[in-house]
């Protein structure tokens, strides 16, 4: 189903929902004496509503913030890569063949077979990739360096090898974390049933009003719940990490 189609669904469905409650209750339900807890009703939602916006705001920064950093950590570690194979070019045959190789693998590995994998969230993408990384360490540690320039090329195809390891490393953790956990959502789910709940207490003279206010409110809240759910792996859902840096790394190399 198209994510915005699905989005779209959450906020109208919510609407409708709390529309519906809405107009139950300014129509088959006791009404007399809301408009005189309009104040009491209006101070109390002002603190759950605007501890629940704090709560949402917080989710959703971190979430974005999550997913920026997954996508800077995929370039670096897609850069150090074909950084550690450009290095490795300094040094005599057959380890600069090899190491190009094995790094175009790597990336190959990465783009195809881990990145769909991640998409589960349970950081499992298997121990090929890591495999090739070791072969890649263990071909460029036993290079032939013959000059002080070879030499120093070598180190740095390690340096840059370690840079892609730890990158890597974080890389999967990401997959593999929690997102938002069982709690935060607990949380974010009864805030937004509790601020919607203080809005149905409202009362005035003109019922259309308020059942409009009411629908609009909870949509706006499903919206942002949708957009948390999209957002807390990224790697997968709407916005998700794409696996463009390991394909520039194919570019480069072949």
């Amino acid at each position: 189903m198209n994510t915005y189609f699905q989005g779209l669904l959450w906020v109208l469905g919510a609407a409708a929902v709390a529309a519906a409650i809405a107009y139950f209750l300014r129509h088959v339900g006791e009404t007399e004496g809301t408009v005189e807890n309009n104040e009491s009703a209006g101070q109390v939602f002002t603190i759950v509503g605007g501890l629940h916006a704090v709560l949402l705001a917080f989710v959703l920064i971190s979430l974005f913030d999550g997913t920026t950093a997954a996508e800077d950590g995929s370039y670096r570690e897609a850069d150090s890569v074909v950084a550690a194979s450009w290095a490795a070019d300094a040094l005599p045959e057959p380890t600069r063949t090899e190491v190009r190789d094995l790094a175009a693998r790597y990336a190959q590995e990465v783009a195809d077979v881990e990145w769909p994998m991640m998409a589960t969230g349970n950081g499992e993408v298997g121990d090929k990739g890591w495999a090739l990384l070791d072969e890649l360490r263990t071909t460029i540690r036993e290079a032939q360096a013959n000059d002080d320039f070879q030499n120093d090329q070598k180190n740095l195809a390690s340096d840059k090898l370690w840079e892609a390891y730890e990158a890597r490393q974080q890389r999967l953790n990401t997959a593999g974390g929690d997102g938002v956990t069982d709690v935060v959502w607990f949380a974010l789910v009864l805030g937004s049933v509790m601020t919607i709940s203080l809005a149905l207490l409202f009362g005035g003279p003109q019922p259309l009003v308020h059942i409009i206010i009411v629908g609009i409110l909870a949509g706006l809240l499903s919206l942002l719940l949708f957009a948390t759910y999209q957002l807390q792996n990224p790697f997968a859902g709407a916005a998700k990490v794409e696996p463009a840096a390991f394909e520039a790394v194919l570019a480069r190399l072949r």
